[in-house]
């Protein structure tokens, strides 16, 4: 076994994989960028080095210093993470030849996968059910609608080397498939290095399944059950979870085994995932192979209640898999938000910034650790035992004694710490355990509600309005999911609100305390707070004008609040500089997150956001009287929506623009953004140069 490893990535992953190795007694190297010096990372490990400026193409993505780092602190095996070059079969090669171990799969393998185009037809030669398509790379746009109008629209527009949802496009039209072409060639190039583009059938009302693949460098592989990756927006995944609510039994073990086929034809070593698409007739064809670690491989170590990390370093040193298929438990339901470092209400814009607060959920599981339930490892699950699975530390099956279930937060930020806009926008990831879906489900609601994040916009918000749709709590959903549902964004007007008398009594208890401590300030306490009970009935609370009566009276060790005809009692300890209100209402636990902000109060929950106002009646009837402040007109601007790096000026001054046509294109967190005019006009002037580095709301074009 190695006694140290190098972690050639950064962030969430290179925690996740410090945690597993210090629990095998592995030492760690992690390697930083001038902008991580101070990262979470590169304090857990046991050494680190800096590997060049902020950049990931001068520093996480060049090999010579990573090798460099590699022989400067002895590290026997590099873990590449996901991302960056964990799927670089040059990569890999050249740490074979240097004497260094690859925490993956061989190089051929990687080779054989990782090009989008060859990889298909190696699938198809190997029994895998492939989707129809032009398995080619494309040169020309022009020659991109030639083939599209051949397989017929919609298509799917994708790079050979793609990737997280980059150098990916649907077309429905010449005019997309034109455009996006171009697109997809342009991200590929700056994220790949490789710009070859190639076109398939984009499958209607579709689900994205992917099968989890294990294997050794004995030739066995094994399939670790399935994950449901179907709720994505811009194809990226939102959330994850294992199993799918969709496919029959019959249905993974066929998906099952023609992963495994594919694994065993390109001599796959490591964990990998074969992702498949997958018909409302439960019809599924081959999409990629990813070799190296998935972000949502946490939700298969739940159910499965295998350290797929653990096996990674133990197949990378020789050893066999300590167990078969028939050995492979399922249990419970696991599901996993990515928290996103973006705007949902500006649509999804990134964000970046200080980690003014980061306080997530109480975790009760841990990554690289056993759930509390996993005590032991039962006697039939190995023919014969296995000297390398003798600590208890590294027996991850579950007993008879049930699921215990959880919380567990991957991350790599801490409170303080910089989101900067050179990487991807994910601060971490929440997972939850439960005893099956319904249960998840509710697990992570609770979660998201007690996740507190200040300084940077998060997408906790939209997670938790996904959580309590009834599309996804019935399961019934595919891939166009957000698209279906959120036509026009995100919006405040899209969340079902279904607790407003839990966020306005919230508000109501909390202008109470603030009350209170003020009459206990001023000398002014009410004379009835000495006997244990306060009371006030005619609180008016506010929300765009619309305004309830509310009635609150304060016992010991509750509030009883009348409103609308109901009296709701609610338990909470709740006091002034906690974001966090947490306790139960009519003996059911609850989460809202509220803040005082002026004379109003923010509440969240749930997804839904209000700005609640709480008045006496004389207040509230002089504040209905005022007027409304109108937002200024800035049509006649565009505006740099996020922090970014300006690649292209579509347009000049003097020139005549019209509505929806390309203004400029803003790079942030490996992802270009598009600008387009919002309306007809003349350009006057254009103020930053290509190539400049923008802030916030600053001005790119002004129309006269």
């Amino acid at each position: 076994m190695f006694t140290k490893i190098l972690i050639a990535n950064r962030g969430e992953i290179a925690c996740r994989v410090i945690k597993t190795a210090r629990k095998m007694g592995i030492a760690t190297v992690a390697v930083y960028s001038e902008a991580d010096k101070n990262a979470r990372h590169v304090a857990l490990a046991d050494e680190a080095v800096c590997i060049g400026p902020a950049a990931s193409r001068l520093s996480y993505l060049v090999q010579d210093n990573i090798i460099a780092a590699c022989k400067q602190t002895g590290a026997q095996a590099v873990h590449p993470g996901y991302g960056f070059l964990s799927e670089n079969a040059g990569f890999a090669k050249r740490l074979e030849e240097e004497g260094i171990a690859f925490v993956g799969p061989k190089h051929h393998s990687i080779a054989a996968m990782g090009d989008k185009i060859e990889s298909k037809k190696l699938a198809g030669s190997a029994g895998v059910n492939c989707i129809p398509g032009y398995n080619e790379a494309i040169d020309l746009p022009e020659q991109a609608v030639e083939i599209a109008q051949g397989i017929g629209y919609p298509v799917m527009i994708k790079a050979s080397a793609g990737g997280g949802g980059k150098g990916l496009r649907v077309a429905h039209n010449d005019k997309e498939a034109f455009e996006g072409f171009t697109s997809c060639r342009n991200e590929a190039r700056n994220s790949f290095g490789d710009d070859r583009v190639f076109i398939e059938k984009f499958v209607e009302e579709p689900r994205h399944i992917e099968i989890q693949v294990l294997g050794d460098s004995q030739g066995n592989v094994v399939y670790l059950h399935e994950r449901e990756c179907s709720i994505q927006r811009r194809h990226q995944k939102v959330i994850e979870e294992a199993p799918s609510p969709f496919i029959t039994d019959a249905t993974r073990q066929a998906m099952g085994e023609q992963a495994v086929q594919l694994a065993k034809a390109v001599q796959y070593q490591s964990a990998g995932t074969v992702e498949f698409v997958v018909g409302k007739d439960q019809s599924f064809y081959f999409l990629e192979m990813n070799t190296r670690l998935q972000v949502e491989h946490p939700v298969t170590e739940l159910i499965t209640g295998l350290d797929l990390v653990e096996q990674m370093i133990r197949v990378a040193a020789g050893e066999p898999l300590a167990f078969k298929q028939a050995n492979i438990k399922k249990e419970g339901w696991a599901i996993e938000c990515r928290i996103n470092a973006e705007d949902p209400l500006r649509n999804f814009l990134p964000s970046t910034g200080r980690l003014v607060k980061f306080a997530p959920p109480a975790q009760t599981l841990f990554a690289g650790e056993m759930n509390a339930a996993i005590k032991t490892v039962r006697a039939e699950l190995v023919e014969a035992p296995v000297a390398m699975h003798t600590s208890p530390s590294t027996s991850s099956w579950r007993t008879d004694n049930g699921v215990s279930g959880g919380v567990r937060v991957d991350t790599g930020v801490q409170e303080g710490g910089e989101i900067p806009m050179h990487y991807d926008s994910m601060i971490c990831k929440l997972i939850v355990h439960g005893t099956d879906r319904a249960d998840a489900i509710a697990k992570m609601s609770a979660a998201l509600n007690q996740f507190v994040i200040r300084g940077i916009s998060s997408n906790i918000g939209f997670q938790s309005a996904l959580m309590a749709h009834p599309e996804f709590q019935s399961g019934t959903f595919n891939t166009g999911f957000i698209a279906a549902n959120y036509p026009k964004g995100f919006t405040r007007e899209s969340v079902v609100k279904t607790d407003s008398h839990l966020m306005l009594a919230a508000a109501v208890i909390a202008h109470h305390v603030y009350q209170m401590q003020t009459s206990l300030t001023t000398g002014q306490i009410n004379a009835a707070l000495g006997a244990g009970v306060t009371t006030r009935e005619d609180w008016v609370a506010s929300i765009g004008g619309a305004q309830t009566v509310i009635g609150l009276k304060q016992n010991a060790s509750y509030y009883e609040i009348a409103l609308s005809g109901k009296t709701l009692t609610i338990q909470t300890d709740w006091h002034i500089g906690h974001v966090l209100m947490s306790g139960t209402v009519d003996g059911m636990p609850f989460d809202v997150q509220i803040e005082r902000v002026g004379l109003a109060y923010h509440v969240v929950h749930s997804g839904a956001a209000d700005v609640v106002h709480v008045f006496s009646p004389q207040i509230a009837a002089l504040a209905a009287l005022m007027p409304i402040k109108t937002a200024p007109d800035m049509s006649k601007f565009v505006l740099s929506p996020m922090p970014g790096l300006l690649v292209d000026i579509a347009v000049k001054v003097g020139q005549t623009v019209q509505a929806g046509e390309r203004v400029a294109v803003i790079e942030a967190m490996k992802m270009e953004n598009v600008l387009f005019a919002a309306a007809d006009g003349v350009v006057a002037e254009v103020l930053p140069q290509q190539g400049d580095s923008l802030n916030v709301d600053q001005m790119i074009v002004r129309f006269a």
